[in-house]
């Protein structure tokens, strides 16, 4: 999930807690988180704290109202009258709550929603043309978004469609970052973390079910298993779970056994 600090994270606690399942509401953010980025000073006067709420929320108002969905016109409302650690913060977290709304608007999907973005994150990275398509600087906004309808629509869910086009905003460092970060905010919507598990092979139910029971208690919440078949595992498994990385990969093992014969 976006990395929050002190004031910023109380206010993006306090925030998720409003945001419904709208994806017009998600586009809406999606917006004006960009707008927030774009503009310098709009920026630093919503984050002023020294101001007074009612300032904020007027300027708020007289951007964005009849722009805007009016649950969208209540979060912004909301979000400028709270403390900021830093001004840069509002926008990440508008874009934040973008990706929680676009999320929920798929109901019970959410599962399917981090399995198709880490589909696609996996397309990005295996095809070098897809992947240079998507990050072009000489392309328009609007073709590279065509490109992902092309490539998507009626084959994923809406909210996915939704959440690749963000990705190409340049928001994150690149388009496979932004997938990666959203699949992890898809799965924290629903109390779950996400583990990407590396195998030489395709696990079975048995024991796809057995390492989720395993992660599930060792991490005391539900995990989210995106398994990769990866030729360069010999055998055994690799399980990348938030900062954590337990490899327990053959090659890994033999690894450990040259380093130490040369030690």
């Amino acid at each position: 999930m976006l990395s929050f600090r002190a004031a910023s994270a109380e206010a993006v606690s306090a925030l998720f807690d409003r945001v419904g399942g709208s994806a017009t509401v998600a586009e809406d953010l999606f917006a004006v988180a960009a707008n927030l980025r774009s503009e310098g000073a709009l920026r630093r006067f919503a984050t002023d704290f020294a101001l007074p709420r009612e300032a904020k929320a007027g300027l708020v108002s007289e951007l964005y109202d009849g722009k805007v969905d009016p649950a969208t016109l209540d979060l912004l409302k909301d979000a400028v009258a709270r403390r900021w650690t830093r001004s840069r913060d509002l926008g990440d977290a508008i874009e934040y709550l973008g990706i929680v709304a676009a999320v929920r608007s798929s109901g019970d999907d959410a599962d399917q929603v981090v399995d198709e973005l880490f589909s696609v994150r996996s397309l990005v990275n295996d095809y070098v043309d897809l992947r240079n398509a998507l990050s072009d600087r000489a392309r328009s906004a609007a073709d590279k978004a065509a490109l992902v309808d092309t490539l998507l629509a009626g084959k994923t869910l809406p909210a996915t469609v939704t959440l690749v086009k963000q990705a190409l905003s340049g928001s994150h460092r690149s388009v496979a970052v932004a997938l990666e970060e959203y699949e992890k905010v898809a799965a924290d919507v629903h109390g779950r973390d996400v583990a990407t598990v590396r195998v030489a092979r395709e696990l079975g139910e048995s024991e796809t079910q057995r390492l989720t029971a395993a992660l599930t208690a060792q991490y005391g919440r539900p995990v989210h298993l995106n398994v990769v078949v990866d030729p360069d595992v010999i055998g055994g498994i690799k399980v990348e779970i938030g900062g954590d990385v337990i490899d327990g990969t053959i090659s890994s093992r033999l690894d450990d056994a040259r380093r130490k014969l040369a030690g």
